[in-house]
């Protein structure tokens, strides 16, 4: 069964071997939505109404992802045309490096999702209380990235060269990926009373260490090419030294120096 999201997410992903970033940006949504749906169709059962509530949960939040960075690709131009000098266009990379990123991409996204395919194989539990706590935390992030995405969107339409920091940027310089980590913070907690041996356990949590690991890692890319653009703004350096960079409340607020995040 393992196999099975493995193939859907390998399958889906390979739309990187067009555009290698594409392995860990549409390829990550659209796998998302697509292993979601595979798991709701197959192997849930019509009695498990939170396992299928999650099920949903996950395939709107990767298709909403994937087609919001699928028409960010094909209409902005000014985004593709920032992305050029950011990321590298992967013309004439080797085809052994392109296979290794296809491959571990998949892994992640079949380990992150991996607690939904545990909890729908099994009898679904109603005293499970940290199951209804899980999705009500993967609610809570899938909304807050909802609303994160719309205030920055909001907020360049009105000021393009300005740094966004109205709304919930206010309380965080990454809501966005905050969202994400609550998203998966929720799969992983709604599947703790149903993990059963060893493997699950090191699948569950190898899929959700490694997504914190990339939101840290987006991070700091973001803190890299903000510095670049604001640094020199004195009202950025008051933002940046009272706003932390990606949990609410904690006064981590800067990530640039931790060079091992290069996810």
């Amino acid at each position: 069964m393992l196999f099975i999201i493995l193939g859907v997410a390998l399958l889906v992903s390979c739309i990187g071997f067009k555009k290698y970033v594409w392995f860990i940006s549409l390829g990550y949504g659209f796998s998302v939505a697509a292993i979601a749906l595979t798991v709701l169709f197959v192997y849930i059962r019509t009695e498990s109404v939170m396992t299928i509530v999650t099920a949903l949960i996950l395939a709107v939040y990767g298709a909403r992802l994937g087609g919001y960075l699928l028409y960010r690709e094909l209409k902005s131009k000014a985004y593709n045309a920032k992305m050029k000098k950011e990321i590298k266009s992967g013309k004439g990379m080797n085809i052994g490096v392109k296979c290794c990123i296809w491959v571990s991409a998949a892994i992640l996204y079949a380990c992150q999702t991996c607690p939904l395919l545990f909890r729908a194989q099994k009898p679904f539990a109603p005293d499970d209380a940290l199951f209804f706590v899980g999705t009500s935390i993967s609610f809570l992030g899938f909304v807050m990235e909802c609303v994160a995405d719309y205030q920055k969107s909001k907020a360049k339409k009105k000021n393009p060269s300005r740094f966004v920091d109205s709304g919930l940027y206010r309380i965080v310089r990454c809501p966005n990926y905050f969202g994400e980590i609550l998203i998966w913070t929720g799969v992983f907690v709604g599947g703790i009373m149903i993990y059963s041996g060893a493997l699950e356990w090191i699948l569950a949590i190898l899929g959700y260490l490694g997504i914190i690991y990339v939101m840290f890692s987006g991070a700091r890319r973001l803190e890299e090419r903000q510095t670049r653009t604001y640094g020199n703004d004195p009202e950025y350096q008051k933002y940046f030294h009272k706003t932390p960079i990606l949990i609410p409340l904690i006064p981590l607020y800067s990530v640039i120096k931790w060079k091992w995040l290069v996810a």
